[in-house]
C-alpha cells in the first residue's frame, strides 16, 4: 500500500471544548439530512457504545461506535464514474469517538478494497491551534506533514456552498452573544476558544490516478471541513444547552428520517466539481 500524505488540519471555533461534542453530533445528524435523497445519502447500521479498543496509545479507550454508508454516485469525481462499475460507489464507514479524541477510518470495500483507505484523528484542545504535534507523530512522519489552517471565518467558499445565514462574519448568536467574527485576529479576540486538531492519512493505490485521487481528496476534505465548521458555529442557537441525552434521541430520529429519505425525492446535497 503506497501511503499518499498525511495532512494536518486544525480548526479554530469560539466554543468549548464540552460544547463542540453536542455541535458536532448535532451537525452530523443536520448536516446527513441535507445530503440524502433519491436513492444516494448517508445510512446508519450501528450507533452504539463501545469499549476495550485502545486509542492514542491507550490514553482512550471507550466511547460511540458508529458504522455508516455513503451511497453517493454523484458526489465523487466523474473520470471515477467512468471507471467504477455500477454499485461500486459506496464509502463505509466506522469512528471510534472516545471525545475528546475520535478516529475515524473511511474504506471502498466493494470496489477499491485494500487499496483505498482514509483515516481522520481527531483531538479537541482548549488553545488556538498552536501546538506541534498533539497527535504524538515520530519524528519521520511529523517531518513530512503538511499544516493546514482553516480559518472559518475568512477561507473563501464556493458560490455554490455559501449561504448568508452559514456566513460567521454574519451571525451573532441570540442565546450566548458569541460572533459575528470580524478581522484576520478574531481568534484571539473570543473566549471561549477551542481548536480541532485533525490528522487525515490517505493510503491510495489506482494505477495512474494517485495524483489525480489525491488532489481530489485534498480539495474535498478543505471544503467539507471549511463548511461544516462554519454551519457549527452558526447554528449554535439550534443546539447551545443540548444535552448528550438529547443527542442520542436526535440521532435516532435522524436515522429513521434518513431511511425515508434515501428511498424517495431528489439527489440532495453537495456534488462534485465537474472533472
Amino acid at each position: 500500500m503506497m501511503a499518499l500524505y498525511n495532512v494536518h488540519i486544525r480548526v479554530t471555533l469560539p466554543l468549548t471544548v464540552e460544547e463542540y461534542q453536542v455541535a458536532q453530533l448535532f451537525s452530523v445528524a443536520e448536516a446527513s439530512k441535507n445530503e440524502t435523497g433519491g436513492g444516494e445519502g448517508i445510512e446508519v447500521l450501528k450507533n452504539e457504545p463501545f469499549t476495550n479498543y485502545s486509542l492514542l496509545g491507550g490514553k482512550y479507550n471507550s466511547g460511540q461506535y458508529t458504522y455508516k454508508i455513503y451511497h453517493l454516485a454523484s458526489k465523487v469525481p466523474a473520470f471515477i464514474r467512468l471507471l467504477a462499475p455500477k454499485g461500486s460507489l459506496e464509502i463505509h464507514e466506522e469512528a471510534w469517538n472516545a471525545y475528546p479524541y475520535c478516529r475515524t477510518v473511511i474504506t471502498n470495500p466493494g470496489y477499491m478494497k485494500e487499496n483505498f483507505m482514509i483515516c481522520i484523528e481527531s483531538l479537541h484542545i482548549a488553545d488556538v491551534g498552536e501546538q506541534v504535534n498533539v497527535h504524538e507523530l515520530p519524528p519521520e512522519k511529523l517531518k513530512v506533514r503538511d499544516v493546514v489552517h482553516i480559518d472559518i471565518a475568512n477561507d473563501a467558499v464556493t458560490p455554490a456552498d455559501y449561504k448568508p445565514d452559514e456566513d460567521p462574519t454574519k451571525f451573532k448568536s441570540a442565546k450566548t452573544g458569541r460572533g459575528p467574527l470580524v478581522g484576520p485576529d478574531w481568534k484571539t479576540k473570543v473566549d471561549p476558544v477551542m481548536t480541532c486538531y485533525k490528522l487525515v492519512t490517505c493510503e491510495f493505490k489506482w494505477f495512474g490516478l494517485q495524483s489525480r485521487i489525491e488532489s481530489f481528496i485534498q480539495k474535498s476534505e478543505r471544503r467539507l471541513f471549511t463548511n461544516f465548521h462554519r454551519q457549527v458555529f452558526c447554528w449554535t442557537d439550534r443546539w447551545y444547552g443540548l444535552t448528550m441525552d438529547d443527542i442520542r434521541a436526535i440521532e435516532e430520529k435522524t436515522k429513521e428520517e434518513l431511511d425515508r429519505q434515501r428511498q424517495v425525492g431528489e439527489v440532495r446535497g453537495t456534488r462534485a466539481d465537474s472533472d
